[in-house]
């Protein structure tokens, strides 16, 4: 009996403190004129609920709250904001006290020199190099030749074999982004791919640093692959050769006007791959699936390709007008990426106290 009196006890005190602790959480980020929502646990927030829920979390306290509330995820007090003109407000005014803004642990993990990390003219200035990487020329002389040969050798394998299409797509997107950038060698593509999947996870955690947190790996695998990179800098240099890749480019002083330094360098290649990990695997995904459910136009992509491919030799590859003849194939992409929704938000920080759409938004707050 007295065993459970002792556990009533317990369990009655806990639900009392976690009830405190929620209530207290509130009260601390109960600022006038943030909008309603909840905070849940001290330092921890919501995160766990809006990492396992994802989309779902965003619909339940939408219907809760609306379209505008209040949470704290990844560490920190997060606005969401779910209304399409206010949304179209925070986008384009940018000047006007917001600026990119993203959770702690993935600046920690994507470096302070990424483009997402910094402002004004330094901003500008990462953004015309990383443009400066796709431009027309980069595209129709590097980019294609270099596609065309990846995907060739990549699905040559695939002819009579069950394949999983999320893997495939993901392992694809990535390898195809590493000959890209700097064509490492496939005897290190495994060891790559486990530590930038580490990396990834880590940027959407709380920046808790203690072993076998997802953080911690993440940050362990940022270092990783900071010593590869700068590795592979340091022996290009020494050899005076000059690649014809992406990497290479940011290396040349003299055909880039972006002048980086090797830290700069790092971190945009980083934030390279971190961009297209998921965002094309899951789109090249469904362009599977939405072509296999939709026949006639699965029909009328063969047509167009098959069409390109008869005014050449197996063994042509694609080049620059053959992607400008590809009318119908680019609007199947336009159109999956629309439907995908890979994007589930955008990330701005306030920098000063403003009012949208009549509401106050402490300055501390991230809105999304």
């Amino acid at each position: 009996m007295a065993f459970f009196l002792v556990v009533f006890v317990v369990t009655f005190g806990l639900c009392i403190l976690s009830t405190a602790l929620f209530r207290w959480n509130d009260i601390v980020y109960s600022k006038k004129g943030l909008p309603p929502g909840t905070m849940g646990w001290p330092i921890f927030g919501e995160t766990t609920q809006f990492l396992k829920q994802g989309p779902s979390f965003m619909k339940n306290q939408r219907a809760r709250y609306g379209n505008f509330f209040k949470s704290h995820l990844l560490g920190s007090l997060t606005i969401v904001s779910m209304d399409p003109e206010l949304n179209g407000y925070i986008l384009t005014n940018e000047s006007k006290g917001l600026v990119p803004g993203y959770p702690q642990s993935m600046l920690d993990i994507l470096g302070k020199c990424n483009i997402a990390a910094v402002h004004g003219a330094s901003h500008k200035h990462m953004r015309g190099a990383i443009l400066s990487l796709i431009s027309s020329s980069m595209i129709r002389d590097q980019m294609l030749p270099k596609i065309d040969e990846f995907m060739r050798s990549h699905l040559s394998n695939w002819e009579d074999n069950v394949i999983d299409i999320q893997e495939k797509t993901k392992q694809m997107a990535f390898l195809s982004s590493l000959k890209q950038i700097a064509g490492f060698a496939s005897s290190s593509i495994a060891e790559i791919m486990l530590g930038f999947s580490k990396l990834v996870l880590g940027t959407i955690s709380l920046p808790i640093n203690l072993p076998t947190t997802n953080y911690h790996c993440g940050f362990q695998a940022r270092k990783y692959f900071v010593s590869l990179l700068r590795k592979l800098i340091e022996d290009r240099r020494a050899s005076k050769e000059i690649q014809q890749d992406m990497l290479g480019f940011m290396m040349n002083e003299e055909a880039n006007r972006y002048k980086l330094t090797d830290e700069e360098i790092i971190d945009q290649i980083i934030t390279i791959l971190y961009s297209g990990y998921e965002t094309v695997s899951t789109t090249s995904m469904m362009a599977v699936k939405y072509l296999h459910d939709h026949p006639t136009a699965l029909e009328e992509l063969r047509k167009e390709h098959l069409a390109i491919r008869e005014k050449k030799r197996p063994e042509d590859p694609i080049d620059y007008n053959d992607y400008k003849a590809m009318r119908f194939t680019r609007a199947v992409i336009l159109e999956t990426s629309r439907l995908a929704t890979v994007v589930n938000g955008v990330l701005r920080k306030t920098t000063q106290d403003m009012e949208l759409n009549g509401k106050s938004v402490w300055d501390k707050s991230r809105v999304r």
